[in-house]
């Protein structure tokens, strides 16, 4: 569980005034989308991964969002997944009943959006972006927009680029 924390970033409870939230959320997030790029407020042991997989979120009824992803955890692959109950903000979801808030902030980039948490993680506060795209190629707008919200929100401007991969196959196959 620890792991889809690290991944996903789902770390509680943000106050989101310098996001770049859009007036209505239209943009439909179900689908793959994979990691672009991560960056936090301290340095998190085992966030810099060799490769990630592509996560999916699935709609699922009332409005909430399920998030999966498939991790390699020990040299073994490992599917894990995450309701996000809907807010009523359109941006804003929380899980683990309320105790953790996550933020979709849609970006200018097309097909790009940042998922944005805060709260705590082993006893400490943490801060996570995550910028995920529709594809795994690089879009220096969305990077550059990603760069900007970290500078604004006082991350670690050394961001972390992840290797995609396709699949996951367990270490020595």
């Amino acid at each position: 569980m620890r792991a889809l924390l690290l991944t996903l970033g789902l770390v509680a409870s943000l106050q989101a005034q310098d996001a770049p939230v859009l007036d209505s959320w239209t943009e439909d997030v179900s689908g793959k989308w994979y990691l672009k790029a991560m960056t936090t407020d301290q340095d998190v042991p085992g966030k810099n991964q060799e490769s990630v997989m592509a996560m999916t979120f699935s709609v699922l009824e009332g409005g909430d969002l399920e998030a999966k992803v498939t991790l390699r955890v020990d040299g073994q692959c490992q599917e894990t997944g995450l309701v996000l109950e809907q807010t009523n903000d359109p941006s804003r979801y929380t899980a683990y009943g309320g105790k953790r808030e996550v933020f979709i902030l849609p970006l200018r980039a097309q097909d790009h959006f940042i998922l944005y948490c805060e709260g705590e993680l082993d006893g400490r506060q943490i801060r996570v972006a995550r910028l995920l795209g529709r594809n795994p190629e690089n879009s220096p707008e969305a990077c550059e927009e990603f760069t900007e919200f970290a500078k604004a929100k006082k991350l670690n401007l050394e961001i972390f680029r992840p290797l995609q991969s396709e699949t996951c196959s367990p270490r020595g196959n």
